[in-house]
């Protein structure tokens, strides 16, 4: 059983947007879930690696981490991106950001590197001239001669404190820039905008109604289902209330999606939904700046999760796995947080683009050559659900400008919507190239790494 390089697969968020609270449950008696058959029947026989996942099992050897905790100031970490990679292949890296709608800054990226890698010498290039003074030292000398060799190893360190410092620095700004730079694309990608994504499957076709069609927030007033007004007192805008059947359909759609995934032999999960900063930066999302999604608790290094894709992530950081326990398949339920910074308009009135859902996510962990295959196989799974619920959608590979800064390939499942009278996003399923052979920027990275490597310092934007 060798240890193997792992690499942070495929996350899926199955997002249910129209059915969105937060749930309370009470406390389960010891026999109920057997009583009742739910999930009792489809759980599979634990590998021993998952049997005990969360407690240091003898598959996976923690490795202390290098900082110590503080809960007062913001974890410090670099991003283990292959900038030589970046400068040596330009021309590919600059027609990938053009094509992904990018406002990364390549120029600015390379002029840092090069910039970083002239001071490098000159630190060492001092360095081995202190060393060479001191080594001088060791032997009998004249008093003056011995003076001016002290003398001359001040000024050396001197300079090569200052230096230092601002290697330090150059390579802080490097770290910034250059975790704007995009993921490569997966070559079969659509180039263009969201209208150029290709459709990889349509199932079903649009009902027609005999009598006016009205839309869920209509639906949810005349039933006494959703109560906006008394969410905008309490919580602000963008906040809901669900009630009656409402409630009791989120829970049933949760509990069969749980049900339905875990027969595939997923592990399900529930996640905390507050994180440190450095792990939502880590998993390609920005934490903090005036554009952020993500909500920040003052005075901490914390935030409140935006997918149950960030706390999964975690998991296994600082872990190594052996390559037998793979692959590892969660399934997440959680509560998501996002401040939808300049969602606003006709298209997202209602429950779209709210500021707190319920979420469940597919999530897999698996050898890099496996990954093409895991991700078709969420996809399917999504296809499966939908195409259960009775609903007409349509899958598309989506087009390079539509996706994320991390995504190397993504689709999208969009549900036909009668009371809107268009498609609308309902899942997505994503490919998060962090960690593969041939995603190059990371090609040092991973001759260093193998076969193992620290799981969360690969996953940056």
């Amino acid at each position: 059983m060798g240890l193997h390089t792992l690499r942070l697969a495929t996350t899926v968020p199955m997002t249910f947007s129209t059915l969105t609270s937060r749930l309370f449950l009470k406390p389960i008696p010891p026999n109920t879930l057997q009583k009742v058959g739910v999930f009792s029947r489809h759980v599979h026989p634990r590998k021993p690696f998952l049997a005990r996942t969360f407690s240091a099992p003898a598959a996976v050897q923690e490795i202390q981490p290098t900082q110590a905790s503080d809960s007062s100031a913001r974890p410090q970490w670099k991003a283990s991106i292959d900038f030589k990679w970046i400068r040596d292949n330009k021309e590919a890296i600059g027609i990938n950001i053009k094509n992904r709608n990018s406002n990364a800054d390549l120029g600015a990226v390379i002029e840092l590197y090069e910039n970083m890698v002239n001071l490098q010498k000159e630190v060492e290039g001092i360095r081995e001239e202190r060393n060479n003074v001191a080594k001088k030292m060791k032997g009998k000398l004249e008093p003056s001669e011995r003076e001016r060799l002290v003398e001359e190893g001040k000024s050396l360190k001197e300079s090569l404190v200052t230096l230092e410092e601002d290697l330090a620095k150059l390579q802080d700004e490097l770290q910034q820039v250059g975790r704007s730079i995009p993921n490569m694309t997966h070559p079969d990608v659509p180039v263009g905008g969201e209208d150029s994504s290709a459709v990889r499957k349509e199932v079903g076709s649009p009902r027609e109604f005999s009598f006016p069609i009205k839309d869920h927030l209509q639906l949810g007033k005349d039933l006494d289902l959703i109560d906006f007004d008394s969410a905008s007192e309490v919580s602000g805008s963008k906040f809901f209330y669900l009630k009656n059947e409402a409630v009791l359909l989120e829970m049933a759609l949760l509990n069969w999606t749980l049900s339905e995934v875990m027969k595939k032999g997923f592990t399900p999960l529930t996640t905390p939904e507050i994180v440190r900063s450095s792990i939502v930066e880590k998993c390609g999302f920005q934490p903090r700046g005036d554009n952020t999604q993500v909500y920040s608790i003052d005075g901490t290094d914390q935030c409140l999760i935006g997918t149950a894709e960030i706390p999964v992530g975690g998991i296994h950081m600082d872990s190594i796995l052996l390559e037998s326990a793979l692959p590892l398949k969660y399934i997440a339920f959680s509560h998501c947080f996002r401040t939808e910074a300049g969602a606003a308009g006709a298209a997202t009135k209602g429950l779209y683009r709210v500021h707190q859902f319920s979420k469940a996510e597919m999530f897999v962990l698996c050898r890099p050559e496996d990954s093409e295959t895991f991700h078709n196989e969420l996809i399917q799974i999504e296809e499966d659900l939908f195409t259960s619920l009775g609903l007409h959608f349509k899958t598309l590979d989506m087009a390079t400008a539509d996706l994320g800064a991390p995504a190397y390939r993504k689709f999208d499942i969009e549900a036909w919507m009668p009371g809107l009278g268009r498609y609308g996003e309902i899942t997505k399923a994503g490919d998060w190239e962090y960690v593969t052979a041939h995603l190059n920027r990371f090609r040092r990275v991973l001759r260093k790494a193998k076969p193992v490597f620290r799981l969360l310092s690969l996953c940056t934007l």
